[in-house]
């Protein structure tokens, strides 16, 4: 749960839309729970998709985040 709550609170702070592309599914990056309820597991393979105001700067912070694996 802590890096669902991690990223969520990050991508939080843009303006612009936040969603991770999984199996055709659509999932609100900003939502502790929708990311939750996703299941992700490492390893799994994701697109993040920001659009809008200041989407550059959400994708740079929402990849190095995931990259780096939260920290964990």
């Amino acid at each position: 749960m802590r890096p669902a709550s991690v990223f969520a609170s990050a991508m939080g702070k843009y303006p612009c839309a936040v969603s991770i592309m999984h199996n055709g599914n659509t999932i609100n990056a900003k939502s502790t729970l929708n990311l939750i309820a996703a299941c992700l597991k490492c390893g799994t393979e994701i697109e993040l998709v920001c659009d809008g105001d200041k989407e550059n700067e959400a994708l740079a912070e929402g990849a190095k985040m995931i990259e780096d694996g939260f920290g964990e």
